[in-house]
């Protein structure tokens, strides 16, 4: 019974680092396992850049259960670069829509996920507007949640996208205290415009306030063209619909 309620919880907990630039944060479910077919999750991130995540995933059958699930998810952000004459702000908008299969085991929970991707970016530059093309591609996003005792969580997610020839990694460790799991993560993201970040801290994952859970991360990231870490936080929030 304990095993089976383990196996429910990080179920729930696969489906939000997702994407995208990403995202891409954790789920676990509030409701028992039947009750979760659909899950709807937003996500913040703030530092450096900011970038606002909101989506839903559905499964088949249900999202406690093996099997085929959908991911979708938009999303829009901004961020200051250095460019070759002078600093810009570049403002992004990226959608997708994924499918793929969940598959479980005794120690966790494996999923990956394939679809389409859509981007569109514009440079802003003092007086100067510069809108992209729009952009498409395909979007790969997998995830393993493992159990290397009853009482840690160790999950991996990595999100890449061809739009903008993207990747998106992180990878964390908690201990359970009650109900929610604390520990360390580390992030990386790249693209095809050369900026790069790096990022370190700790996270507090699946604590819940009425029918809703959430994540938190705090930490240090370092940026290119940054002389200095800066600090950055994250927060996302789940909910069964």
């Amino acid at each position: 019974m304990q095993r089976q309620r383990h196996r429910s919880r990080i179920a729930g907990l696969a489906p939000l680092i997702c994407t995208g630039l990403a995202v891409i944060a954790g789920h676990a479910g509030a409701a028992a396992a039947s009750e979760i077919d659909t899950l709807l999750f937003g996500s913040l991130d703030a530092g450096g850049d900011t970038f606002l995540t909101v989506g839903a995933k559905a499964g088949l059958t249900s999202l406690a259960q093996e099997g085929f699930a959908a991911l979708a998810s938009v999303g829009g952000g901004r961020r200051a670069e250095h460019g070759a004459d002078n600093a810009r702000t570049r403002y992004t908008v990226a959608a997708a829509a994924l499918g793929g299969y969940q598959w479980f085991f005794d120690w966790g929970v494996v999923a990956a996920y394939a679809g389409p991707e859509i981007a569109r970016e514009m440079l802003v530059a003092g007086p100067q507007l510069d809108v992209r093309p729009t952009r498409l591609g395909l979007r790969l996003h997998g995830e393993v949640w493992a159990r290397p005792t009853e009482a840690t969580l160790l999950q991996a997610s990595a999100v890449a996208g061809s739009a903008r020839d993207s990747l998106w990694a992180r990878l964390a460790w908690g201990y359970r205290l009650w109900e929610t799991y604390l520990g360390p993560e580390a992030a990386l993201y790249a693209d095809g415009t050369g900026y790069a970040k790096w990022s370190l801290g700790l996270h507090g994952t699946d604590f819940a306030l009425g029918g809703y859970s959430f994540r938190a991360s705090a930490g240090l990231q370092s940026e290119t063209g940054r002389g200095r870490a800066c600090p950055y936080v994250t927060l996302s929030v789940w909910s069964p619909l």
